[in-house]
């Protein structure tokens, strides 16, 4: 099923890339791959207590409860519909694998560790632009069944 190899491979890079971070950078130390870019993109090891992307820090219990809430509806939805169209398995598949992954974090150590440096934006990680690249997919999905719906009653 494509929503659960792409979760699968999501949660995967995920753990594979914060482990590389956590073995290579202390904590808050940083590393410039292309230093010429150093202020458009860096690797910088740090801990979120909050949502992706830095949001509402200190709040991680309530995020982990979310991420446990997420995947039990993904699962129960996908049992419920198991025909779905590829686009939702893979939007689902993305935010399923994105949301273990930081849940992952938070169990093991109470933060999750977020490194992709771009400078003006939060620093985040793989799980973060999983789940908004799947909530993102879905979003596109509903509004074109909408548009597909206003033109059947249009043509009615």
């Amino acid at each position: 099923m494509l929503l659960l190899t792409v979760g699968a491979v999501v949660l995967v890079l995920d753990r594979f890339t914060k482990i590389l971070v956590v073995q290579n950078l202390a904590l808050y130390d940083y590393w410039e791959p292309i230093p010429a870019l150093g202020r458009l993109f860096k690797i910088s090891h740090i801990l979120n207590t909050g949502a992706a992307f830095g949001l509402f820090p200190g709040s991680g219990n309530v995020f982990m409860i979310v991420a446990i809430v997420v995947a039990l509806a993904i699962v129960y939805y996908v049992v419920t519909y198991p025909s779905l169209p590829w686009l939702i398995q893979l939007s689902l598949g993305l935010q399923l694998g994105g949301a273990l992954g930081n849940m992952w974090d938070r169990i093991q150590q109470g933060a999750v560790v977020d490194f992709v440096d771009i400078g003006f934006w939060p620093i985040f990680n793989v799980a973060d632009v999983s789940v908004l690249g799947g909530v993102l997919l879905l979003a596109y999905w509903l509004w074109q069944e909408e548009l597909k719906e206003a033109q059947q009653q249009a043509v009615v």
